[in-house]
């Protein structure tokens, strides 16, 4: 039987676990640096950045959406970003990802946020083919944009 319950500071192993499974799928696992340690500081700590939600299947993890609020000046209220939505290959085509799906937008219709939003790789064709089943909008003519690393340090460094 498959039940999705909110992720506590005792599933910070199992979350980092599965993230980093993710990372692999995604061939991103170079990039992956996440500990048990900063899912437990940051997700359950005194001032979450995150929330998590963890799927099981006969009382197994099966896997897991985090997501986090972000703030659009154009709505006037917040929206939902979901970060991760993984489930573990052996498990997948059982109805876990859509499950997890519909209950963050679950969350996300009754805390009346004004969206969920996510982004997904463009050679990842099953994930784009499900959320294209969903009705899912894709912003094409949004690009995501990012400073990481030493450009980040050089932008930061540039503040006055």
């Amino acid at each position: 039987m498959l039940s999705i319950r909110p992720a506590t500071i005792k599933d910070a192993s199992l979350l980092a676990t599965m993230i980093l499974e993710l990372a692999e799928y995604e061939h991103l696992a170079h990039e992956a640096s996440v500990t048990p340690e900063s899912i437990a500081r940051d997700g359950f700590g005194p001032h979450p950045k995150f929330r998590a939600v963890i799927a099981e299947l006969d009382g197994k993890a099966a896997g897991y959406a985090v997501f986090f609020e972000f703030y659009s000046t154009f709505q006037g209220r917040a929206g939902l970003f979901l970060d991760d939505i993984y489930v573990r290959p052996n498990l997948r085509k059982q109805g876990i990802g859509q499950a997890l799906l519909a209950y963050v937008a679950r969350i996300a219709w009754n805390e009346n946020y004004f969206c969920m939003r996510w982004e997904v790789l463009d050679w990842n064709k099953p994930a784009i083919d499900f959320y294209n089943r969903l009705g899912a909008t894709f912003l094409d003519e949004w690009k995501a944009v990012m400073l990481i690393g030493d450009a980040l340090q050089s932008a930061a460094d540039s503040a006055k």
